[in-house]
């Protein structure tokens, strides 16, 4: 799959907004503390998937019934689903200058994933958290992603890459004061 970038302009996927929330001291902090382990770029872009992936449990996983989107409250409070935690993930790659998309895959609902640009090309990364049966891993050298849509059941990879969450996906966040009423409300299309 190609994946097309919403807008040309690549600095669209280093800016801040209100949910990729990069200059915030948090995101600040955590992205400077995960630095100081990382030789290049490519190290700390896998040091910061593998922080969102393993330390920020995925609500649905862990059973926690809060609703994060901002990034820097889906690191204060350490919890999130696919789309919170792509927010964070985002937020703590463009604080170190790395272009970072968001991107989407369609089953039963929309799933949120991110693209990192390396090399003159986009690779997603999937850093929703692993459990049995799902396995992602960071790779740039071929997708190693939590879920692969069953094309012949409708389901789907979205190729646009997002600068910011699309409006469905954020209208659902923001509207549901807890995780069971956002199960109701999650977008089944972008």
């Amino acid at each position: 799959m190609e994946l097309i970038q919403e807008t040309p302009d690549l600095s669209a996927y280093l800016a801040a907004d209100e949910v990729i929330d990069h200059h915030h001291p948090l995101v600040r902090d955590t992205a400077a503390r995960l630095a100081k382990d990382a030789d290049d770029s490519y190290a700390y872009a896998r040091l910061a998937f593998e922080f969102v992936r393993d330390t920020i449990p995925h609500s649905q996983d862990s059973g926690d019934l809060r609703v994060t989107w901002r990034a820097s409250d889906v690191l204060e409070q350490r919890t999130g689903i696919c789309y919170a935690k792509a927010h964070a993930l985002t937020a703590l790659l463009r604080a170190e200058d790395i272009p970072t998309a968001l991107c989407y895959q369609t089953f039963d609902v929309v799933h949120g994933l991110v693209a990192v640009r390396f090399n003159g090309a986009w690779h997603r990364q999937d850093p929703r958290g692993n459990k049995p049966g799902v396995n992602a891993r960071f790779s740039l050298d071929g997708e190693q992603l939590a879920f692969l849509p069953d094309t012949a059941a409708g389901e789907r990879d979205h190729p646009v890459l997002y600068a910011a969450p699309p409006p469905p996906v954020l209208r659902a966040l923001r509207a549901a004061p807890d995780r069971p009423h956002l199960w109701k409300t999650l977008p089944t299309t972008l």
